[in-house]
């Protein structure tokens, strides 16, 4: 895109509902971004230059525990015998959003102000949004033919479309900006936008929350033979495809141009030719040609999307990257295409890294790489596009990418903060966890061994990378390895709204959801007191807050105890046992400005009990308890207690369970700098390790 427009590409990326895109409405009763305050040097104390901290998203402790007893994880047991292993305390909930954005700031979501994946708004309370970010439209706009353009298109340059992160308070980095100690953290979650370096000593690649370019979490594309309509299911489109002879045209559905008065979608023309005889075939789309054979993946493809302006102004275009994976050539063709992620050559104006041109940087340096905050596509596997085995071949290719990105980052580290985060831990243990037993939903019992096997041979070829990181930056860096969670089977799903419907709470009896119903009545709100939004949440209709709210204060108190004690005394007639193991109420549980836009309770679901899947979008099903039958058989939103993360340490930890609060404190108090009052975790570190 040509440096001299004033167009952003944001300004064509599409809003979408939670569940699967980016921002909608701002997160009330929260104070904007707090300036971090003056930090003071400790005086009298060596400080340590080098501190490097690895993410492993989701890495279970029991599993962990066991695999070391078992010698399969040499190097994170040699940690433990010095003295440097805890289970770590997780967030309420044990949501990676809420857990990040904790591990962020040093303090619980009351101060930072992400509490689920998904909020809900007081004024729409039946409209959910994603927690961590929010799209704000362009101010104004003049018409042009059937284009309705923005005024930053005018001289007077009023304020585009943006996006904004949604964070609350400050976090830990800032303090080290401030100090002038360098910090780079490469896929940090709850970081998109990635916030600014008011001095220019941190730089950091966005993580988890960076949309494709359609603006969603990851819309893959598939072009079949075996289908006869265009058709949208959950994080996927499917288009179908006819071949005269051997050659197929078809169009790659691109972001919204929203410069129309009734925007729609922009397409990149792609013709396919299917060899006569061999199972390969040939993509060419815009400038590119691709030839694969049947089971080959593609590299990194740039695609071009025009957009049309009107006459006076030159068509501009949006640019992203995808990678084609040939799946299947005769008797029917099929074609997946990977969501289209920001292109780290060219990302414009897209907030993908801080500063801007670290990206950029990067891949110059290292070629092009994935942007995308969910980098494997559990979708196509959800949706059976994948087949497990597809799924572990594109999971290991994000792995293979981001140790690529680890190697320069360990090449380019010499002071400071170094932080990386796999992702891999996390989302191929909702694919392949299952520790039980138990039926699987979808697999044979050998089929569920086998892949959880795959998920132990993770841990294991990370344990690799653990000890590698600790030799090369040897014994005078503080290594601190963690997770935010740990992991557990979803066998059963529990729907809260359903349940406070059949309790009398959500009204009216036959009520199907919360906003458009298909198969029942929208919920009346003169008749609801209290109702779920999102993986863990539940809010009271409460009078002055909610835009029809019905519960008057004086009884809130009263009602939050009749709920809670109704939902812990829920029973699964399928097994007899509790699917709720706590219920917290969030003004107990939370402290900090934030604590008025907490839900009023939490559910900490047993281990292999979670939210259902329509339940977290408002949804009121039949049965408030049902079967998961979803590819996505384990997961985390459950009770604290129930499932800690792990920390790892070169260095002796004090007594006394840690928690993911204190990873902050700790960071800065290596470093000799004193902890920030909003920080409420604690120095973790013996006080030899930084006499």
């Amino acid at each position: 895109m040509s440096r001299k427009r004033l167009l952003t590409r944001r300004q064509f990326l599409q809003s979408a509902a939670a569940g699967g895109a980016l921002g909608l409405a701002g997160l009330g009763g929260c104070d904007a971004l707090t300036t971090p305050a003056r930090v003071r040097r400790r005086s009298g104390r060596r400080v340590n230059q080098r501190v490097v901290v690895i993410g492993l998203d989701g890495l279970d402790p029991y599993l962990t525990e066991r695999l070391m007893e078992a010698g399969r994880l040499p190097n994170l047991a040699a940690l433990r015998a010095g003295g440097g292993y805890s289970r770590l305390a997780t967030s309420i909930p044990p949501q990676s959003p809420v857990a990040w954005a904790s591990f962020i700031t040093g303090a619980d979501p009351g101060t930072h102000g992400i509490f689920d994946f998904i909020h809900r708004r007081p004024d729409r309370p039946s409209e959910p949004r994603y927690s961590a970010a929010e799209t704000i439209a362009a101010s104004g706009g003049w018409e042009v033919g059937r284009h309705r353009l923005p005024l930053s298109f005018w001289p007077f340059n009023h304020e585009p479309s943006r996006t904004v992160l949604r964070r609350e308070g400050t976090p830990f980095w800032h303090y080290l900006d401030e100090a002038g100690i360098p910090s780079v953290c490469y896929d940090l979650p709850a970081d998109y936008p990635p916030s600014p370096s008011e001095h220019g000593h941190h730089r950091s690649l966005a993580g988890m929350g960076t949309p494709d370019l359609l603006g969603t979490y990851g819309t893959h594309q598939v072009f079949s033979t075996r289908v006869g309509g265009r058709r949208e299911e959950s994080g996927g489109l499917v288009h179908p495809l006819w071949f005269d002879g051997d050659v197929a045209r078809a169009k790659l559905a691109g972001p919204k141009n929203t410069l129309l008065r009734q925007p729609s979608g922009t397409e990149a023309e792609m013709v396919i030719f299917r060899h006569p005889r061999e199972p390969e075939a040939r993509i060419e789309i815009a400038d590119r040609t691709v030839v694969l054979r049947q089971g080959e993946w593609s590299r990194w493809v740039r695609v071009v999307f025009p957009i049309e302006l009107p006459s006076f102004l030159p068509n501009d275009q949006v640019q992203g990257i995808c990678r084609f994976y040939l799946q299947e050539v005769r008797p029917h063709f099929r074609l997946y295409v990977s969501p289209l992620n920001i292109d780290p050559l060219a990302p414009g104006r897209q907030p993908v890294s801080e500063p801007p041109e670290f990206v950029t940087e990067l891949a110059d340096r290292l070629g092009r790489f994935g942007t995308l905050g969910f980098q494997e596509d559990h979708k196509a596997l959800t949706n059976g596009v994948f087949s497990d085995e597809e799924f572990r071949v594109q999971a290991d290719f994000v792995l293979e990418e981001r140790l690529k990105l680890l190697e320069h980052a360990l090449a380019d580290y010499d002071e400071g903060l170094l932080f990386f985060y796999f992702s891999s831990t996390d989302l191929q243990a909702h694919m392949f966890w299952w520790d039980s037993d138990e039926r699987h939903p979808r697999r044979s019992p050998a089929e569920a061994r086998h892949y959880m096997g795959v998920l132990e041979d993770l841990y294991a070829r990370l344990d690799g990378v653990v000890g590698d990181i600790a030799r090369r930056c040897g014994p005078r860096a503080t290594l601190l390895v963690l997770s935010d969670h740990g992991f557990g089977n979803f066998r059963r799903q529990f729907n809260p709204n359903t349940w406070l419907r059949d309790h009398g709470y959500l009204g009216p009896p036959d009520c199907g959801s919360l906003a458009d119903a298909a198969g029942g009545a929208v919920v009346d709100w003169r008749r609801t007191r209290a109702y779920a939004l999102g993986l863990n949440s539940v809010y009271l209709n409460l009078a002055g807050r909610e835009r029809d709210g019905v519960v008057r204060r004086a009884e809130r108190d009263a009602l939050l105890e009749e709920l809670s004690a109704g939902l812990l005394a829920a029973r699964d007639p399928a097994t007899g046992q509790s699917p709720i193991a706590a219920v917290y109420r969030g003004d107990r549980v939370y402290s900090g400005p934030c604590v008025a836009s907490a839900p009023d309770l939490i559910i900490g679901y047993r281990r292999g009990y979670r939210c259902s899947w329509g339940g977290a979008l408002g949804v009121v099903g039949g049965d408030i308890l049902s079967d998961n039958d979803s590819a996505w058989a384990a997961d985390h939103c459950m009770a604290a207690e129930e499932l800690p993360g792990v920390l790892f340490c070169n260095r002796p930890l004090r007594q006394g369970g840690p928690s993911l609060i204190d990873l902050a404190p700790t960071i800065l108090g290596e470093f000799g700098l004193s902890q920030p009052a909003a920080m409420t975790g604690r120095h973790l570190l013996s006080p030899q390790a930084v006499a």
